[in-house]
């Protein structure tokens, strides 16, 4: 072999290793087709005013987590959820769908997790799928979405799902929806909630979450908030601000600035690169994690997506390194033995 062909075989190997599926997904959804079968019979065909559900079969999903380089994605339900006005349907079809979610981990090892749905507002009905899902299916973690028929996460209500989720040191994924009340309906027949409204959304239910004392209180759960925090980044100063006047006469009110430390980030949707810029000030670095966000966002758009974060110079190759996959490791440990090495 000559030494050109030899480097030839050199740089294949190094492009090889560059394109081994490395990435850890925390934030990615799967439609089985009884999920789809339902939303379409609650008169969600077109969920948050978007124009159609995306196609989505576990092989397509396969396809193109190689094709973007993810070794594990971590499946969830999005919105709307599986409530639909019914307590005992909506413990149905959790059930089955965590089922489906452990059948999926089962038949492709390493490739999915998946965060269980539990039946909300149905508080009950969701501490006792929780606890089984956890313990029985050994899901990752659970997903709720920012309310849940005007059930905010700051609630009183959601105290006992809590404490269960606490004793299993739980990861927590939150997904958000469209608002429980409607303030504008030009906006809801112009613009698909998930432009706006989602993020909107997950301000208003995290910031309530804090301020009502949850990660406190519990500081066992580990919550994901999607889509690089939303708002919450450029707002935590100002609701810092308004600390003293909440805590008048109420005793003291959580830090918001304190929570930014401490709660997990997915990057999902378009943060490169003003929203990253800004989460990275108040956030810990360590606790920033990929999202695809697929097959709501097509394949294409989540190529581009990535390629931003692997271009953009807000992130040195540590820091890209650990939202990659580095931090997912630590905050899922099972999938360490079963991804490729960068």
């Amino acid at each position: 072999m000559n030494q050109t062909n030899r480097s030839c075989d050199v740089q294949g190997d190094r492009n090889a290793a560059l394109q081994a599926p490395t990435r850890i997904d925390v934030h990615a959804h799967f439609i089985p087709s009884f999920y789809r079968a339902a939303l379409i019979e609650a008169g969600h065909e077109n969920p948050d005013g978007m124009p159609y559900l995306p196609d989505w079969n576990d092989g397509q999903h396969l396809e193109s987590m190689d094709r973007l380089g993810i070794s594990t994605a971590i499946l969830s339900v999005s919105s709307p959820g599986v409530h639909f006005g019914d307590d005992a349907k909506a413990r149905a079809l959790s059930r089955r769908i965590n089922e489906e979610g452990k059948r999926l981990c089962e038949a492709h090892r390493g490739r999915f997790g998946f965060f269980a749905s539990v039946p909300l507002p149905d508080v009950e009905g969701a501490v006792k799928e929780a606890a089984f899902a956890l313990d029985e299916l050994k899901a990752d973690g659970i997903v709720v979405e920012t309310n849940h028929h005007g059930v905010y996460l700051g609630d009183p209500r959601l105290e006992p799902f809590y404490a269960e989720l606490n004793r299993r040191s739980a990861v927590v994924f939150v997904h958000p929806t469209s608002p429980s009340c409607h303030c504008c309906q030009r906006g809801d027949e112009r613009y698909p909630r998930p432009m706006l409204e989602f993020m909107f959304e997950t301000t208003r239910s995290i910031t309530d979450m804090v301020l009502s004392g949850v990660p406190v209180r519990y500081p066992d759960i580990r919550f994901i908030v999607p889509h690089a925090g939303a708002a919450l980044s450029v707002l935590t100063e100002r609701i810092e601000m308004f600390r003293p006047l909440l805590q008048a006469g109420t005793g003291t009110v959580p830090s918001m600035r304190e929570a930014m430390r401490r709660l997990h980030f997915d990057v999902a949707g378009a943060p490169v690169p003003t929203l990253l810029s800004a989460l990275l000030q108040v956030a810990d670095p360590a606790h920033i994690h990929y999202g695809s966000d697929y097959p709501f966002t097509p394949a294409p758009v989540c190529e581009a997506l990535l390629a931003q974060i692997d271009q953009t110079d807000v992130l040195d190759a540590f820091g890209r390194g650990g939202i990659y996959q580095d931090n997912s490791l630590r905050l899922f440990p099972r999938f360490s033995g079963k991804i490729k090495p960068r």
